[in-house]
């Protein structure tokens, strides 16, 4: 029986995880629609637009996304660390650029005087809210629910617009961290709706290349690039930015019909450091969701996990096995 979303996302375990979402009618949720004739290309705009709010409002760094025409993804990590450094007031200020709260916190940014029972009751209120804001079932909450409502809206019809809630899968090691970013980053070249990544509308990789293309800082509503671990480790993604789009170039390249299933050049310095060979290194990138479900790590990484989540067997051991080794 498939565990409870709750039951599949723990900090004991990883704080990343990607997850999915994809439309459960036969309309695109973007792209064009050769039955009806119909674009709905510009709602790829709302689900980035969205994204984007909600990396700069929840205590969740958005890793890598990709909006594509009937499901989007989004590689997240929650930061536990900074939910709990937010003041108050902090906290009601980001939770009303999504929702609009109550009474009590709408007195307080107002800056109006509360009585003793009224802080009380917005401090437990607060407190709900805080963890709301490093939850990713509320952040796909505020992410899908919007977008079903316009869509909607603009389809004129009502009822379900999602498959489900939303799927997600725990990245227990760094392999299986910049494998999913790469995975999710790539997925319009292997769609053939773009030729290249930095020409793959509605997705990280594009952003920070414009980033660097304009001589600009890393985007701020994406997590930063911060280089190699080491001590003391910088909040961050622990793999340096360019390692990072010269493999998803690399990978992209791999990945065509003219080359698939092998590397005709060197592997950039990153795979050498993660130990990755480059047979697997295709499997992981253009196979991830098929390969892998729940848990996607080392063996070691993914019999930890799967004491923490309370499986009675390890998912995916053998794919896990065969390539995390």
């Amino acid at each position: 029986m498939p565990k409870p979303r709750k039951e599949l996302i723990s900090l004991d375990a990883t704080s990343y995880y990607h997850c999915t979402s994809r439309c459960v009618r036969r309309a695109f949720l973007c792209g064009f629609d050769k039955l009806t004739q119909t674009s709905y290309e510009h709602r790829r705009a709302w689900v980035e637009k969205r994204i984007e709010l909600l990396a700069s409002v929840f205590c969740i760094d958005v890793c890598a996304f990709a909006v594509m025409h009937n499901h989007h993804h989004v590689v997240l990590h929650i930061n536990k660390a900074e939910s709990l450094s937010i003041t108050n007031e902090q906290v009601c200020q980001r939770w009303h650029q999504v929702y609009k709260g109550n009474l009590l916190s709408q007195k307080l940014l107002r800056n109006e005087k509360l009585s003793e029972a009224e802080s009380q009751a917005l401090n437990e209120m607060v407190e709900k809210w805080r963890l709301r804001l490093c939850d990713i079932s509320w952040f796909m909450r505020a992410l899908n629910e919007p977008i079903a409502r316009m869509a909607n809206t603009e389809d004129k019809c009502t009822g379900k617009f999602w498959e489900a809630r939303f799927k997600s899968q725990a990245l227990l090691d760094e392999k299986a961290l910049i494998a999913c970013m790469i995975y999710v980053d790539l997925n319009p070249v292997r769609a053939k709706i773009a030729k290249t990544p930095e020409t793959s509308e509605h997705t990280s990789i594009k952003k920070r290349i414009n980033a660097i293309e304009k001589d600009q800082q890393q985007p701020l509503n994406l997590a930063e690039f911060v280089g190699d671990p080491r001590e003391p480790m910088p909040p961050g993604l622990p793999f340096h930015l360019r390692d990072y789009i010269e493999l998803v170039d690399l990978t992209g390249r791999a990945i065509r019909e003219d080359k698939r299933g092998y590397i005709e050049q060197n592997c950039p310095p990153i795979l050498e450091r993660l130990d990755i060979d480059e047979s697997d290194w295709l499997i992981l990138t253009t196979k991830f969701e098929s390969r892998f479900k729940s848990l996607v790590g080392s063996y070691q990484k993914l019999k930890r996990a799967a004491d923490i989540f309370g499986f009675r067997r390890t998912p995916g051991r053998a794919n896990c096995e065969a390539l995390f080794s």
